[in-house]
């Protein structure tokens, strides 16, 4: 379904010659459109501004759902775009051409239930009403350590809650638990609403979640936009994932969120621009939980995710 590709030969000196380089030249400015979630796990866009190049901006825009996000990448709306493993995955399977040129993201996501409750593990959520958002990253997560657990989705009762609203519904009382994504399981723990079930990473899926993403033709035709873009993205990424305080301070800024939440979110979220073997192989039993849960109806094309561009930046 995925495979592992080697950088074309001439790359780097193509990258030289490539329209964006020749309109810097000519002093033509350059932006270029990011799409990103209102999620701490897509923060390093925040910081993307201190390590652009003279004569490139990067337009920023912010989607509420990993779906749009992924949807505007593939109708052009933007030139790049961060969400879910799971609507990469969707989009690819459905034969939309977006690429995962790289990662954005790993863990950041948490089954919670609410203080003082009986849920303590996952097999305690039987014949519980959980919060889950269909076509997530973490349904498929949840689904996969419930059936570890001997358990089935006819087991719960599934209530379809946004990211944005779990925490609300735990703490209205409409939900018994809920499989979020971080800030909302960092904010009911500070709030004392919730308790930690589980971070449901003990599956052969790991910790993937938030990948990075562009349209096929993007690939072909502008391979030196494709290159300026990691770059920035790995600087960024490195940076705000080395100074703790300034990732949390973003967030706050970013997400309006309290700061003591993000603090308890900050250590369950790894910003991360690598997509190497390891998370290839993730991907690939991520993709094959989706066609089990008939999530999907075939797998995606070999090509879905193509490395040849990360494998660069981690030789520079």
């Amino acid at each position: 379904m995925i495979r592992r590709r080697t950088l074309l030969a001439g790359l780097g000196a193509g990258f030289a010659l490539g329209p964006l380089s020749r309109a810097r030249a000519a002093g033509t400015p350059v932006t270029i459109r990011m799409g990103s979630l209102k999620l701490i796990h897509s923060i390093a866009p925040s910081f993307y501004e201190r390590f652009t190049p003279a004569g490139v901006t990067v337009e920023v825009v912010p989607f509420e759902s990993p779906t749009e996000c992924k949807n505007a990448v593939v109708t052009k709306s933007v030139d790049f775009g961060t969400f879910g493993i799971a609507a990469a995955t969707l989009g690819a399977a459905a034969g939309e051409p977006l690429v995962v040129i790289a990662s954005t993201c790993n863990r950041g996501m948490a089954v919670i239930a609410k203080k003082g409750s009986e849920i303590h593990a996952i097999k305690d959520l039987r014949g519980k009403r959980v919060a889950i958002w269909p076509g997530s990253t973490q349904e498929v997560f949840v689904l996969e350590r419930m059936r570890m657990e001997g358990l089935s989705v006819k087991d719960i009762t599934p209530v379809r809650v946004s990211f944005s609203e779990m925490h609300i519904a735990l703490a209205r009382g409409d939900v018994d638990a809920y499989v979020g994504a971080e800030p909302g399981p960092g904010v009911s723990l500070a709030s004392g609403i919730g308790q930690l079930v589980e971070y449901p990473y003990g599956t052969e899926m790991g910790a993937l979640n938030m990948v990075f993403g562009a349209h096929r033709d993007t690939l072909a035709e502008r391979p030196d936009l494709v290159r300026t873009m990691l770059e920035i993205h790995r600087k960024a990424t490195d940076f705000a994932a080395g100074d703790r305080d300034a990732m949390i301070a973003m967030a706050v800024a970013k997400l309006g969120q309290k700061r003591e939440a993000l603090e308890l979110s900050a250590p369950n979220v790894e910003l991360t621009w690598r997509l190497g073997p390891n998370e290839v192989r993730q991907a690939d039993a991520y993709a094959q939980h989706m066609l089990a849960l008939k999530q999907i109806k075939r797998l995606p094309e070999p090509g879905f995710i193509d490395t040849r561009f990360v494998d660069a930046l981690g030789r520079a």
